[in-house]
């Protein structure tokens, strides 16, 4: 591990010496991640994207790209889109990025099962914001906004998310 790496532990996440408050899926950790099962793949994970509401905040890092009120994220296993962003319309089963809550403001997105995903060994795995302390998530990591923005604009390309 090295200072640049994001650390999943008991007391949060662990990036650059600082440790944050975090939740994970609702299931725990596996190592087995199914589509659906609320749990949060064990691993190393690389940092390969992030996306921002540029209507509700400033880019928080140079390689931010915007969420647009059409963009989705397919979580379709059936479908050849599955585990990848698409936009709307879209006629089969896709998350809804441009959100009308705050949840998908910010979004650090993992290689988690990408870019070519094997269906059924769920979709995207992301670092978003909070719903509050102990409130789980479906897989993601959550965290507080203001940790969530501190983290994203510190992130290299060595950056890794460990979980364990």
């Amino acid at each position: 591990m090295t200072p640049t790496d994001m650390v999943l532990t008991p007391m949060g996440l662990r990036f650059m010496g600082v440790t944050y408050p975090c939740t994970i899926g609702r299931s725990g950790v596996t190592g087995d991640k199914r589509e659906g099962d609320g749990a949060t793949p064990a691993g190393i994970h690389r940092i390969v994207g992030c996306l921002y509401r540029p209507d509700r905040m400033a880019r928080p890092c140079d390689w931010a790209l915007p969420i647009r009120p059409s963009d989705l994220w397919s979580d379709d296993p059936g479908h050849e889109d599955y585990n990848l962003m698409v936009r709307a319309p879209y006629p089969h089963s896709a998350e809804r990025l441009f959100r009308a809550d705050p949840l998908y403001d910010l979004i650090l997105l993992t290689d988690w099962n990408w870019p070519r995903a094997e269906r059924g060994r769920g979709s995207a795995i992301f670092l978003h914001r909070w719903r509050g302390p102990g409130r789980p998530t479906e897989g993601c990591i959550a965290l507080a906004p203001e940790h969530l923005r501190r983290m994203a604009g510190r992130i290299g390309y060595e950056t890794r998310l460990i979980v364990t």
